[in-house]
């Protein structure tokens, strides 16, 4: 007994992997998800090791969970993967105050974000 399984979300070419609760603003992450976008996969695993953000790194551990995602449980030819798509989502905010002048508070707010790494097996154009 039991639910029945869920269907595939995505086509049967591809492969995704999600990091949730990262730590840095959905903004700053979307900007090294945008250089990753529509490459290579071993093109977007290299430029993420010599990224300067510090960020890059937890996309770079997504990116590779993707391809061994594809490569483990989907069968999928490593070589020949393409980064489909990479976006970026809001998670929790973290909400602390700040003591400032004359007995006033100021917010500080630290933002989480997910990211969700989809790669798809095609053919080199």
């Amino acid at each position: 007994m039991g639910k029945p399984k869920a269907e595939r979300r995505i086509e049967d070419n591809q492969a995704q992997a999600v990091a949730t609760r990262l730590r840095v603003s959905p903004q700053k992450l979307n900007l090294v998800a945008a250089m990753i976008r529509g490459k290579k996969a071993e093109k977007a695993v290299t430029d993420l090791a010599f990224s300067r953000r510090r960020i890059a790194g937890n996309v770079k551990k997504v990116l590779e969970s993707a391809i061994a995602n594809a490569e483990n449980n989907h069968g999928l030819d490593v070589d020949q993967l393409w980064v489909k798509e990479a976006f970026v989502g809001k998670s929790l905010v973290m909400k602390r105050w700040k003591a400032r002048a004359r007995g006033r508070i100021g917010r500080v707010k630290k933002p989480f974000s997910k990211l969700t790494v989809i790669v798809e097996e095609r053919e080199e154009a």
